[in-house]
């Protein structure tokens, strides 16, 4: 019976194969043909793009969908069978009958939900393991107690599945973890698209893992509307993002824009450091106040003290700008002039740069005023003596005087929001001195407490579209005046022996006029949403996934806010984690502000990464810090307990261990405080410092932010007295499997009660 299972399995995995491969081959065969057609014609161009792009997107689903395409089998007590993998496929028949179900379908759920209790229909549930189109193990569950049939692959652990998935050795990069989602992740995985879902959980609860499920869930039950929208998921950091980019592609689904916060201002890319203290003035909520009032700083009015005023002078003259007009002479650009148009612009409502003009318009006509009163003046006190035409010229000569738009630049000038944000922090003067000083420089290396800055900055400026549109209006017309030259010479070129005589024959122009004609010649935008998306500082996504989210900062998410204005978003994050500066915490204080008490909280209370027995040392450390915390549980035990050597010589001592501890297989990580890493790089063959790590390494050296939310087989912490206590938890809970602490002075509360503390080495364990 085992050896028939495995037959019959195997045989069906051959099929599923062969059938991929010959949808492969069809999108391979329809991009090819496509690309070969000449293309003659606008929409014969846009037809043959879209089918490339079409075509090109399901080559990429089926070859990431390869690995592991399927990986489980339903047999329902009504007789029906479903085996479900990756991504679904049919079968080439008139009915088109699956082949496969993709998991995200709601008759697969039983897979994740159905218990002996609870059988949802089922009588058995397969998994099946593979290597690459093999099938190497079969594991049935046997749901229906009262079904004697058995298959030799029933197995006494129903857990089997998962703890050799959690035992695997790692590898640097994330696995979708499709065979092994449990109920409670299945539960959030397909909670509704609408309002802000948090999921909290502590280290290794698979949040992470859940998080990108649910964004391939999401994008599989609303195609429609987030393949036009796109998804957005923001990560703490490059190589958090390195670790996870294989998930989504390898679910089929490849349309999802994956940045760090650093990366959210189309045009920038932050990788400066503020020094400590900074993050966290520069993510505080006032800060939004704080720029505002430096924007209606730069919008002056003429200066206070008016130049050249003698102590002779009975009535001291209002502040004013003079401004040298080549044919008229100075005019005066007086304080309540600017005042009036000032408050004219300002109570548009509208952002500085689109409230320019009208700021502009009422000086021109104020200095327009000036000067059809000093030239049109009648000298025996008669009314005005230019007329209506007269005073329309003078106001254009204004309008278009180079000198006047230099004088409402001075007091009203178009700002960028890099020009903005470098001059502010240059001389950050509305801020108490002490911080000021934190956040004052003079480079233009710009950090990632810096984006929300700038994207606050262009919420307030705005950008005058004006001048793109006029240009955009005469690209069109000229547009439309080639294609009538097309149409005019089309019309020419017909036989005029037939002047008389009604043609049979359609021309162009009686089935087209010339600005259809040109509208269809306009380039389309092929990129898919994340593309657009990633480019455009206003892209509202359809859903929003952060990572990591309790270390955003109150600014920050006025940034995200922005980015998703439905609030459709999946935040996923442990306070007790919380390690940046800036970082807000709680959830109440995140959200409220924006959605009040609409959204849920979910947690995940069980361990899948981390050992009971390194557990019990990362919560302890915790513990003496705050006696009420209460770690998630574990659902496995090594038997192998952490060590803690004391040594005099720190980097021999990190060195003996990494090459007495690295496995064969897997990967090895050393986390220690940053001004240490060179020092260890020197001893740590291949490893280098300063560097963005390459996760795939078999041995990487990381602090301890830069290893949020990653794992390794083997973690060594180095020095862990430096780090801070949310950021050595962190450190500590890294780890699969063996868990080493090497350190020089004295160890934090909750390490040195430890077995082998105090124990001292000299270099070599």
């Amino acid at each position: 019976m085992s050896t028939e299972e495995f037959r019959s399995e195997q045989q069906f995995i051959t099929e599923l194969y062969a059938r991929l491969d010959d949808l492969r081959d069809q999108a391979e065969r329809a991009v090819q043909a496509a690309l070969a057609e000449p293309g003659n014609g606008l929409q014969a161009r846009l037809e043959r793009d879209v089918l490339v792009a079409e075509q090109s997107g399901l080559l990429s689903a089926l070859n990431s969908g390869e690995t592991g395409l399927c990986f489980g089998r339903l047999e329902f007590s009504d007789g029906h069978d479903h085996h479900i993998g990756r991504i679904g496929i049919r079968q080439d028949d008139a009915e088109r009958t699956p082949l496969v179900l993709d998991w995200r379908a709601d008759v697969a759920r039983p897979f994740y939900l159905a218990t002996g209790y609870f059988p949802m229909g089922l009588r058995r549930r397969r998994h099946i393991t593979t290597r690459g189109r093999e099938v190497t193990a079969l594991h049935d569950e046997i749901l229906d107690l009262a079904d004697t049939e058995r298959t030799g692959h029933e197995g006494a652990d129903a857990d089997a599945v998962l703890l050799a998935a959690l035992d695997a050795a790692r590898t640097g990069r994330m696995h979708d973890i499709v065979q092994t989602i449990q109920a409670e992740q299945d539960r959030i995985i397909r909670s509704p698209h609408r309002g802000v879902l948090v999921v909290e959980g502590g280290p290794g609860t698979g949040k992470t893992a859940v998080a990108l499920h649910r964004a391939a869930y999401l994008l599989y039950a609303h195609r429609e509307l987030l393949a036009k929208r796109g998804v957005l998921i923001v990560g703490p950091n490059p190589a958090f993002l390195g670790y996870i980019g294989e998930v989504l592609p390898a679910l089929g689904e490849t349309g999802v824009l994956l940045a760090t916060l650093g990366e959210l201002f189309p045009g920038i890319h932050a990788t400066g450091t503020d020094r400590p203290g900074a993050a966290a003035v520069k993510g505080r909520a006032e800060m939004a106040e704080i720029l505002a009032l430096v924007v209606r700083d730069r919008q002056a009015l003429p200066e206070d003290v008016p130049a050249g005023s003698g102590e002779e002078s009975a009535v001291v003259p209002e502040p004013a700008l003079e401004i040298d007009h080549d044919d008229y002479g100075t005019l005066l650009l007086d304080r309540t002039m600017a005042y009036e148009a000032r408050d004219r612009a300002r109570a548009t409502g509208l952002p500085h740069n689109l409230a320019r003009p009208y700021f502009a318009f009422r000086v021109i006509d104020a200095l327009t005023e000036q000067l059809v009163d000093r030239l049109g003046a009648d000298p025996y006190g008669g009314p005005n003596l230019l007329g209506p035409d007269d005073i329309a010229q003078l106001g254009k000569e204004i309008a278009t005087s180079a000198t006047v738009h230099a004088a409402i630049d001075t007091l009203w000038p178009p700002l960028t929001p890099r020009q903005l944000i470098t001059e502010f922090l240059a001389d950050p003067s509305h801020l108490p001195a002490e911080e000021a000083e934190l956040i004052r420089r003079t480079t233009q290396e710009w950090t990632p407490a810096d984006i929300p800055l700038l994207d606050e900055a262009a919420e307030l400026l705005g950008v005058d579209e004006s001048a793109q549109r006029a240009a955009e209006e005469r690209e069109r017309l000229e547009r439309i005046a080639y294609a009538q030259g097309v149409l005019d010479l089309s019309l020419g070129s017909e036989s005029y022996e037939f002047e008389d005589t009604e043609n049979e024959y359609l021309a162009a122009h009686d089935i087209i006029d010339a600005e259809r004609m040109a509208e269809r010649h306009e380039e389309a935008d092929h990129r898919s949403a994340a593309e657009r998306a990633a480019a455009d500082r206003t892209w509202a996504f359809g859903h929003v996934i952060v990572d990591e989210a309790q270390e955003l900062s109150a600014m920050a998410w006025r940034l995200l806010m922005r980015r998703c204005p439905t609030r459709s978003m999946t935040l996923v994050g442990d306070p007790a984690q919380t390690g940046d500066e800036a970082g807000c915490g709680s959830w109440k204080r995140i959200l409220d502000p924006y959605v009040g008490d609409r959204w849920e909280l979910v947690r995940l209370g069980v361990n899948y990464r981390t050992p009971a027995e390194i557990m019990d040392v990362a919560a302890a450390v915790l513990r003496a810090r705050h006696p009420g915390f209460e770690p998630p549980r574990s659902v496995r035990s090594t038997g192998v307990r952490p060590w803690v050597r004391e040594t005099d010589d720190l980097a021999r001592t990190v060195a003996d261990a990494v090459r007495g501890g690295t496995p064969a297989e897997g990967r090895l990580a050393v986390i220690a405080p940053r001004p240490l890493h060179e020092a260890l790089a020197a001893a740590l063959p291949g490893v280098r410092a300063g560097e963005e790590p390459d996760l795939t390494r078999t041995v990487v050296l990381l602090e301890p932010r830069q290893a949020k939310g990653l794992e390794f087989d083997t973690v060594i912490v180095v020095e862990p007295a430096d780090h801070q206590p949310s950021d050595l938890y962190v450190a500590l809970t890294r780890a699969t499997q063996t868990l080493g602490v090497v350190h020089t002075g004295a160890l934090p509360e909750g390490l040195s009660e430890q077995p082998g503390a105090g124990q001292r080495t000299g270099g070599a364990l």
